[in-house]
Parts: C-alpha cells; sequence; structure tokens
C-alpha cells in the first residue's frame, strides 16, 4: 500500500454543516419565525387565546360525556362556560374602566400638582429642561384621559379579535369532540408526538389553574385591602392586579403604581406606607416566592426561562404576548424537543428536574458529608 495512503481507523463521521454555520441558519430561522408571528399578531394571538381556553375546558365536557351526557350537549356545556367567563370578564374591565374614566377628571389638581412636583425635584437633581417638561406634560390630566379613551377605543375596535376567539371557541370544541379519536389513531403513527401534545395541554391546564386561582386570590386581597384604606378605584387596581398575576416576576412591579400614585394623592405617604407594607408585602410574596415555586412545578419551566420568555413574547406579540408567555414557551418546547424523543435530553436545561434531582440529591449530600467532616467529634481531645 502506498505511503500516506494507510488507514489509521474508521473514517469519522463529518457533519453536513460546521457547527457555527448550525447555530447561525437556527438563530436565523428564529429570527424570521419571530418577525412573521410579529406580522400577523393580529390573528396568531386571539387564535392561541382560543386554543388556551378550549384546553382549559376540555376536562369539563369529558366529565360530562363520562356521565352519560350526549356528545352534542357535553360541547356547548363547555363553550357556554368560556361564553361566561370570557362575560364576565368583560364587564368587570368595562365597569373599570370606566370608574378610571370618571376618577381622573377629580383628581386634577392633585395629578397636575404632583408632575409639578417631581419637575422641581428633577430640577434640582439636575436634569435638563426638555426632559422636565416632558415629565411634567406626562402629568397632564388632559393627556391621561386621552389615553384612557384610546384605550377604550381600542378595546371598542377589537371586535375582529373578540369574533376570530368566539368563532375559534365554538370550531375548536367541536373539533375537540373528535380528538381523543385523533390522537389513538395517531398514536400508531408518530407516538412521541401525541406524548408531547398530551403534556403540552396537561401543562397548559395546570398552569392556568394555578395562576388563575392565584390571581383571583390576589385580586380579591388588593381589593379588600384598598378598599379598607380609602383608595380610589380599588376595583380597576384589583383587576388589574389579576391580569397582572398572569405576567410573571414583573406583574407585580406594574399592578403596584396605580395604587401607590391615587393613594398619595389621597392620604399622603402614610397611605403610601401602608400600600407598600400590605398590598406590597403579601403580593411580592405570592408573585415572587410562590407563584414561580408554584407554576414552575407545573409547567416544569426554570425562573429565569420564565422570565425571559416574559420579555420575548411581549416583544414578538405586545402586552397580551406577555400573559401568554409560558403556554407560549410551552408549545415552543413541545414542537422543538418534547416531539423528537432524541432530544428530550435538553429538557433539563429549560427547567424539568425529574433527570437533576438525582443529581442534586448526590451533591447535597455530599456537602453534608464534608461539612460533618469538619467538625470536631464528641470525645476528640483538642489540639495541643
Amino acid at each position: 500500500m502506498a505511503a500516506g495512503t494507510a488507514e489509521t481507523g474508521p473514517a469519522a463521521a463529518v457533519p453536513a454543516f460546521p457547527r457555527s454555520a448550525v447555530i447561525l441558519l437556527t438563530l436565523a430561522g428564529a429570527a424570521i419565525a419571530a418577525f412573521g408571528l410579529a406580522a400577523v399578531s393580529g390573528i396568531f394571538t386571539p387564535a392561541f387565546l382560543a386554543l388556551v381556553l378550549t384546553l382549559c375546558v376540555h376536562p369539563l365536557r369529558q366529565w360530562l360525556q363520562r356521565r352519560g351526557i350526549p356528545r352534542g350537549l357535553a360541547t356547548g356545556s363547555a363553550i357556554a362556560a368560556v361564553f361566561a367567563l370570557l362575560a364576565g370578564f368583560a364587564a368587570v374591565l368595562v365597569a373599570a374602566l370606566a370608574q378610571f374614566s370618571a376618577l381622573l377628571p377629580q383628581f386634577a389638581p392633585q395629578i397636575a400638582q404632583a408632575g409639578a412636583s417631581i419637575s422641581s425635584l428633577l430640577t434640582a437633581a439636575g436634569f435638563g429642561a426638555e426632559q422636565v417638561q416632558a415629565v411634567e406634560d406626562s402629568f397632564n390630566p388632559g393627556r391621561l384621559i386621552g389615553f384612557v379613551s384610546g384605550l377604550l377605543g381600542n378595546v371598542t375596535n377589537l371586535v375582529t379579535a373578540l369574533v376570530i376567539i368566539l368563532t375559534l371557541l365554538i370550531l375548536m370544541a367541536v373539533d375537540g369532540s373528535r380528538t381523543p379519536a385523533l390522537l389513538i389513531h395517531l398514536r400508531a403513527h408518530r407516538p412521541a408526538l401525541v406524548s408531547a401534545l398530551e403534556d403540552f395541554a396537561s401543562g397548559v391546564r395546570r398552569y392556568m389553574v394555578a395562576t388563575t386561582v392565584l390571581g383571583v386570590a390576589q385580586g380579591l386581597f388588593n381589593w379588600l385591602v384598598l378598599v379598607i384604606l380609602d383608595v380610589p378605584g380599588a376595583l380597576l387596581w384589583g383587576l388589574l392586579s389579576f391580569i397582572c398575576s398572569f405576567i410573571p416576576n414583573v406583574g407585580y412591579f406594574i399592578a403596584i403604581v396605580p395604587p401607590l400614585f391615587f393613594g398619595y394623592l389621597t392620604g399622603g405617604w402614610p397611605t403610601v406606607a401602608v400600600v407598600v407594607i400590605v398590598f406590597g408585602g403579601i403580593n411580592a410574596v405570592v408573585q415572587s416566592i410562590v407563584q414561580p415555586r408554584y407554576v414552575g412545578n407545573a409547567v416544569n419551566l426554570s425562573e429565569t426561562l420564565t422570565f425571559i420568555s416574559v420579555l420575548f413574547w411581549a416583544v414578538v406579540l405586545g402586552p397580551v404576548g406577555a400573559i401568554l408567555a409560558v403556554p407560549l414557551t410551552l408549545l415552543t418546547r413541545t414542537i422543538l424537543l418534547d416531539s423528537d424523543p432524541s432530544l428530550s435530553w435538553w429538557r433539563a436545561a429549560t427547567g424539568d428536574r425529574k433527570d437533576l434531582d438525582p443529581l442534586l440529591a448526590q451533591e447535597d449530600a455530599a456537602i453534608r458529608a464534608r461539612r460533618g467532616a469538619g467538625r470536631p467529634r464528641r470525645g476528640d481531645a483538642p489540639a495541643a
């Protein structure tokens, strides 16, 4: 055999593309997908919201069918339940926004005075005249009223989105009655995909139930505290805290700002202190400790990934994207990881601790052993 042609071993498999090219192509594909979703957010967002609501009421239909209720009647009951929830939420939202619109003119002098005080502080701190004037203009009651009017106008213009949601709720509920048979059919061909879809539906339901229960308790508690403190707009701020409970980690900071401001206008700094201690303290515990741990355990997402998902989906889909961040992230993980068994080991990087718990237990045991080895045992003589 000629020199230089001897084989030293089996030829190593050469990847079709370098790893750097694969990474760049993946990032490019993700960017294109994000821009595409942003472009069709007016359709995608209500459609995904309808899917989430359909998944949440699916157990109700199954429960009715197990008790002998006809398929059509069970489907109609599920649709009626969702419509009732949406109608109730819309009624409370409209009442709260109307209350806020009537509230602003009553506190116009106090709002203008607060803006002037903050402008004086900024001027003393050395800020430029343009920045100070911009801050003072933001406290103009007329501008705030215009913002609320624009918000109400946007709600009116969301008729198209509402029609999409209600229509898809009906259609998805009808199709959902055939979903169990469809999954049985698909399992014979794509078992991993079916298992991933079932886990996604179960995770979304657990997340929505956990967040809704905590959000309702949080909203009622906030409303009661603000009513006792005689803070104007208590109903609106309680509803705001409920909505913001679906925004992990940062929702609390959004919900506490308006009660602090109107509490200052009506009761001064003592009311602000009480709101921070009672309203802020309890809600900080719920949103920063209880909710991340409980919801994180329900959907197996790490707290860091949950927070990043809120920022990402808010940029892509707007404020509603922040509210739907966790279900959207679960859907992304289902499509990219869970549907491919060869990539299931990546779940640990997203927050699934099933495979990590034994390793973490070993690390804790090793730490305890080292800590115990460093302590003098009872009966040992002290060193000379």
